[in-house]
């Protein structure tokens, strides 16, 4: 059994983007909303050290510049998916406590999510827009698509009159939500996830060359990640499907490809997801938005020979989750959006 410890360290609006950032030598956590609303940082046990921006929101995703002291970029006003137009990926530098310097990156309308990601070297921005432009709400008739760059070490000459300029590497990707970064065999991987199913962008192995795309599944999928839950070698894709949906599906790896052997229908508005251990045991985190808008954990049941899932927190409704290490210790953070609630989850063994 798992006995799951609950703090709440802020109530933040519409709480929704999470990051790590190393600055003044220490891991933080960045913690921004979606509306317009603050950024804040903390500290790992979870206290507030500054305020970033007091707007204007509309933030995705966040991360860390490589090799820099609190540099980091982040979305600005993606509000939703019928009001983000305007949304940009910006450059935060802290100047001083309380000031924080914002310039712009690169205008790109519908950008969702973005990461940094390394090879050789040589760092590059991945920026996923969800659509690629709409007449009127709900319009889906123009798909999104995955754009990339080399991200110069230098970004000091960056700003609205001078950004920087993206390559698109996939166009068609009908409700182009899903991101996460998985390593394989030692370099940075991004799965994305869309309508079309779940894709692996590889970076290339120098600047000049092509990035490899594999599709993994043709499921429509909202978020997806790798894991070896089984423990027998191969990791297994679990992904949220459909564009924020309720089922859960659990792929194993075969010769004839990925197959489709465990399910989760209950999840309404699946959005949070995190892969990865927790307390030495391999383990997808989701959390849903809707209906019991749980926070829940899935992993390999030995005895029974099948997945489980069990709950690890109730009627939260998480946007996003990160996990890091905090002295040792296993530290959750959840955007608990649908009750304004930034909560930090310890665990232990019962």
């Amino acid at each position: 059994m798992l006995k799951v410890n609950k703090k709440v360290i802020s109530n933040l609006t519409k709480c929704y983007s999470i990051a790590q950032l190393h600055y003044q030598g220490k891991e933080h956590i960045l913690v921004a909303a979606e509306k317009q609303d603050p950024c804040y940082l903390f500290d790992l046990d979870g206290n507030l050290e500054d305020t970033v921006w007091e707007g204007p929101g509309g933030v995705m995703s966040m991360a860390q510049v490589p090799g820099s002291d609190g540099v980091f970029l982040a979305t600005h006003k993606f509000y939703s998916p019928n009001d983000s137009k305007e949304a940009k990926i910006v450059i935060v530098r802290p100047v001083e406590k309380g000031n924080w310097e914002v310039k712009t990156l690169v205008e790109l309308p519908f950008v969702h999510r973005f990461d940094i990601v390394t090879r050789n070297g040589v760092n590059y921005l991945i920026a996923c827009a969800l659509k690629s432009g709409h007449e009127y709400k709900e319009d889906w008739s123009m798909p999104g698509k995955v754009y990339a760059a080399v991200l110069p070490e230098d970004l000091e000459g960056f700003d609205e009159d001078h950004q920087l300029e993206l390559t698109v590497l996939k166009d068609q990707m009908l409700k182009n939500h899903g991101y996460y970064k998985v390593k394989k065999d030692g370099v940075d991987t991004c799965l994305i996830s869309c309508d079309e199913g779940v894709f692996r962008f590889t970076p290339p192995e120098g600047p000049e060359g092509d990035w490899k795309i594999e599709e993994l599944v043709s499921e429509a999928a909202s978020d997806a990640v790798l894991v070896d839950l089984d423990g027998d070698g191969k990791e297994e894709l679990a992904l949220i499907s459909p564009f924020h949906g309720e089922h859960i599906y659990i792929y194993r790896e075969t010769e004839e490809g990925y197959q489709k052997v465990y399910s989760y229908d209950t999840a309404e508005f699946a959005h949070a997801i995190y892969g990865g251990s927790l307390l030495g045991r391999p383990a997808v985190i989701i959390g849903h938005r809707k209906g019991e808008r749980n926070l829940l954990l899935f992993t390999w049941d030995q005895d029974k020979g099948d997945f489980r899932a069990d709950v690890l927190d109730r009627d939260c409704g998480p946007a996003n989750v990160l996990k890091y290490l905090r002295d040792g210790e296993e530290v959750l953070i959840s955007t608990n959006r649908e009750i304004d609630e930034v909560a930090m989850y310890t665990f232990e063994e019962e």
